[in-house]
């Protein structure tokens, strides 16, 4: 390590006093969701809140080495922090351990490290590494081209390791690459797949291309500086083409897990009994999770009174659906404290990062806030059935070594970058 010397730093207290509230309140939730109504010994390190409790402390250790490691160090050494961290993820093809159907685990002892909660951060550091070149304009193609492929790779290793979830929330960096510049275009091809995609499945190839060429031919009348009719024509093929792709995806790609959860929220299955059967198998952790919320009322049940959080009614409760224990323990209020804390934090993270007087750290401290945004929308609006089912941590509060110290260090690094601006010039 590296110790800087005759500097000056200033941590950001507001983000550290958020950040302990959200472990601290998270590790409540966490024992609460693992207790079966006797009583509590917090430090019996065989229950899921103990363990928990020893990584929150091996976390403070984890924080004072990082914040020891010379703000310099993490931009001149973000290229080999992120080849190492995906070494690390291609290893698991070797030594990996399945947990779950996804081979997204290292066994050490009687734990387990899932190296995918790093290479988060690792990206991060290389994304705005590349982005903050002097050499770099990502509005240039080659350098977009570049950029997405640094993207990528951790996302199509982990999507291998049949991880969906943690693929998913390499979309976050989108917002990043927009913040710095990022042609418009490509927020409308991000929405425009979207809205193909889900017509596709739920309309059929045929009706979405009809259409999607009335959009685009709309668009081309109503245009005051027409472009030549090919471009509207190439663009209605290409509607049709990935229509007709995303039913090939969907049919044969996908495993059948998937298919059924995207085929739930879609409403696509037209057979009562399959149906059924669908909602009995795929929906029970949605139902159970929606019980438990709204049986909390405005107020909450209290800490440790949640009759179907006791009583062991939503699986995994203590990991992706921790939120359901906020609801049905801490009620209406618990719950909104919970997103009003992700809220301030989120936009603190981004007001420090326009901050910044190096691009690296705005770019750095926009992945941070995407990244967690990300993982704050998808996992509540999964527990409350806004969409659906992914495995995904909601951050500082769910179970896990692995997903706390990633966090960890995703959030504290800014932080360490943001201590150094005063002594950037």
């Amino acid at each position: 390590m590296i110790r800087e010397t005759n500097r000056h730093f200033s941590f950001d207290w507001i983000t550290i006093i958020i950040f302990m509230m959200l472990v601290g309140f998270g590790w409540l939730n966490i024992v609460s969701a693992s207790h079966i109504g006797e009583t509590v010994d917090y430090f019996d390190f065989s229950q899921a809140y103990g363990k928990q409790l020893m990584f929150i402390g091996l976390t403070l250790g984890l924080i004072v080495i990082i914040l020891a490691i010379e703000a310099k160090f993490y931009e001149r050494f973000a290229s080999v922090i992120y080849v190492v961290s995906m070494l690390s993820l291609v290893g698991l093809f070797i030594f990996g351990k399945n947990v779950n159907g996804a081979t997204s685990w290292y066994g050490i002892g009687g734990m387990t490290l899932q190296p995918s909660e790093f290479a988060k951060a690792a990206t991060a550091l290389a994304v705005a590494k590349y982005v903050s070149d002097l050499q770099t304009d990502i509005r240039r193609f080659p350098d977009q081209i570049k950029t997405f492929i640094i993207i990528l790779i951790p996302a199509f290793l982990i999507l291998l390791q049949n991880d969906a979830g943690s693929t998913i929330v390499y979309g976050a960096f989108f917002f990043v690459l927009y913040r710095e510049g990022l042609p418009k275009i490509y927020l409308t091809l991000a929405v425009s797949v979207l809205c193909i995609s889900i017509f596709s499945l739920k309309f059929g190839p045929i009706i979405t291309s009809i259409l999607a060429a009335g959009v685009v031919f709309t668009q081309y009348f109503i245009s005051k500086k027409k472009p030549v009719i090919l471009q509207p024509i190439l663009i209605t093929l290409l509607a049709v083409v990935m229509s007709v792709g995303v039913h090939f995806f969907y049919d044969s790609v996908l495993q059948p897990h998937q298919k059924d959860r995207i085929s739930l929220w879609l409403r696509l299955e037209k057979d009562p009994a399959k149906l059924a059967e669908m909602r009995r198998d795929i929906l029970y952790n949605l139902y159970e999770s929606e019980k438990a919320i709204s049986s909390g009322g405005i107020g909450g049940r209290g800490f440790l009174e949640g009759t179907r959080t006791t009583g062991k009614f939503v699986p995994e409760q203590h990991t992706d659906y921790i939120f359901s224990t906020v609801g049905e323990e801490w009620g209406f209020v618990g719950s909104a404290m919970v997103v009003i804390l992700f809220v301030l934090l989120m936009l603190r993270i981004l007001h420090l990062a326009e901050l910044q007087k190096s691009q690296f750290s705005r770019v750095y401290g926009y992945s941070v806030a995407s990244i967690m945004f990300l993982h704050f929308m998808i996992n509540i609006g999964m527990v409350m059935g806004l969409i659906p089912t992914i495995g995904i941590p909601l951050p500082f509060f769910s179970y896990g070594g692995s997903g706390l110290w990633g966090f960890t260090i995703l959030l504290f690094i800014f932080i360490k970058l943001d201590s150094n601006r005063i002594n950037e010039w």
